[in-house]
């Protein structure tokens, strides 16, 4: 006897069909929206070195008016292939920042950044931990005073980066690659005994590195760095993953922001 539509084995054979079109358009959909990393942006390994971007090459920012604890917006500085988040505790005064994102360094910057606009003298400093051990050891969680949120600001930076490094930085013009001009080895990763603790402090246009390591009172790290950086600008913290297309998490905890030097503790 034939098989009308109606026949059980028509009807599966249907059922089949729709499935597996259903599947392809997923997978396609899935592949579309995979983002694709440039070669140059890729991290650095035994087998590839991570290079500047092209000259000229910006991604705008994602910039959100929402507050977030002590800061007044958040936004994914450099428009990175995935968004980033934050979320605040408020009962353990912790900030956790999720972010996939290429580097804060070279001419441009992508990660998340939760801030607040200030004028004047500033005091900042968190305790710093990393809470997934397989993540990459350049990842850095960040403190920031920038003169605006596009990805090429003028900026003043410490970071601590996952295997440990601390460093004071600074991009001295708007497109201009970022100098180091202070570091010091700490203890990164989730397995360090304690959070590591850093601060930036900026006094007029004088802008100071200060670490605690182990718990002790937090002491200043070389001599100070001068920037005029205009008012109202950008204070904040901020995490890079390293990867554009892994999204990783650090934690800030016991963030002090006040709007005068002197304050870092």
């Amino acid at each position: 006897m034939g098989g009308g539509i109606g026949h059980p084995t028509m009807k599966l054979r249907r059922l089949s069909f729709l499935l597996a079109m259903t599947l392809s358009t997923a997978s396609q959909l899935l592949f579309a929206q995979a983002p694709k990393v440039p070669d140059w942006a890729l991290p650095g390994s035994a087998t590839h070195q991570q290079l500047p971007p092209p000259a000229g090459f910006h991604r705008p920012s994602m910039n959100f008016d929402t507050p977030i604890g002590i800061f007044e917006g958040q936004s994914d500085v450099g428009g990175p292939l995935l968004p980033g988040s934050a979320s605040y505790d408020a009962g353990a005064k912790r900030y956790t920042i999720n972010s996939a994102s290429y580097n804060i360094w070279y001419t441009r910057d992508e990660f998340r950044y939760l801030w607040k606009k200030l004028s004047g003298d500033v005091s900042l400093a968190a305790d710093v931990t990393f809470p997934h051990a397989n993540g990459y050891d350049d990842r850095k969680a960040v403190l920031v005073i920038r003169q605006d949120l596009t990805d090429d600001s003028k900026e003043v930076m410490t970071a601590l980066h996952g295997a440990g490094l601390i460093h004071l930085a600074l991009r001295l013009e708007k497109g201009a690659d970022i100098k180091e001009v202070q570091r010091i080895k700490g203890e990164g990763g989730p397995a360090a005994a304690v959070p590591t603790r850093i601060g930036l402090e900026k006094r007029g246009d004088s802008f100071a590195l200060l670490v605690s390591l182990k718990g002790e009172p937090m002491r200043q790290v070389g001599a100070p760095v001068e920037l005029h950086i205009d008012g109202p600008f950008y204070v904040g913290v901020g995490f890079c993953s390293h990867v554009p297309d892994k999204s990783d998490t650090t934690v800030l905890a016991n963030v002090v922001l006040e709007n005068s030097a002197g304050q870092v503790r």
